[in-house]
């Protein structure tokens, strides 16, 4: 099998799991919008809110629901020991990450589908008016936060406290891509408060981090997974 194909299966094996079941999706996307909308209650400053406020209440909520989708696709894969089938499979182990990547950036992707709009309706965002820009953003930090996460998620899935050692791993990894993310996404929520359109030079740099990060964190991916796994 080739190392496109590999990946292709893996990753439609994760989405057909999810289709039957829909555990990862309902439970990460429910929590997510739980956040933001108790973060809009706890956090009512008028009409600072939709720059001070919004940007950290979005990433956060995507952040915290990026580890329950990570902690639950990799228990999958540690059932009735599916890990080693796939171990043991004809397919190159990098192949495996990157299914496994796609799968979780496709689960996070849809979780912030939901998220988004409800962020808009409760901080009072044009959505309409930043959804380029802001959709740019979001895809960036989300593929650096699905390529770290599946990587380490891959280290943890043999210890006990999985959930909260993928967290205390994770969080600071991918620090610098929510930071990025919540500079980029306030640069867009301001402009959008001020009545401007949207200057895509106010958030090239923080764009050009995050590319950074990514590419760090799929190169990181691909050339360590099989010795993380093998171990």
């Amino acid at each position: 099998m080739t190392f496109l194909g590999a990946t292709l299966a893996v990753l439609a094996k994760d989405l057909r799991i999810e289709l039957a079941t829909r555990e990862i999706v309902t439970t990460a996307a429910f929590f997510a919008a739980l956040v933001a909308v108790l973060a809009s209650v706890a956090f009512t400053t008028g009409p600072e809110t939709t720059t001070r406020v919004a940007p950290g209440a979005l990433w956060l909520a995507i952040a915290f629901s990026s580890v329950l989708a990570l902690g639950r696709t990799w228990q999958r894969e540690r059932e009735e020991s599916a890990l080693v089938g796939l171990l043991v499979s004809p397919v190159p182990r990098a192949a495996i990450w990157c299914g496994k990547a796609a799968g979780v950036l496709a689960f996070v992707l849809v979780v912030e589908v939901v998220v988004v709009p409800v962020v808009a309706l409760f901080f009072h965002v044009d959505l309409p008016a930043v959804l380029g820009p802001l959709a740019l953003v979001m895809v960036f930090g989300t593929v650096g936060v699905a390529a770290t996460g599946t990587l380490f998620g891959a280290m943890t899935v043999r210890t006990r406290a999985r959930e909260l050692l993928l967290a205390t791993v994770l969080f600071p990894l991918i620090s610098p891509a929510l930071v990025s993310s919540v500079a980029a996404t306030r640069e867009i929520f301001y402009a959008s408060a001020s009545g401007q359109a949207v200057d895509f030079s106010e958030v090239r740099d923080w764009l050009v981090l995050l590319g950074i990060f990514d590419a760090v964190a799929i190169a990181g991916g691909l050339a360590m997974f099989g010795a993380l796994v093998d171990d």
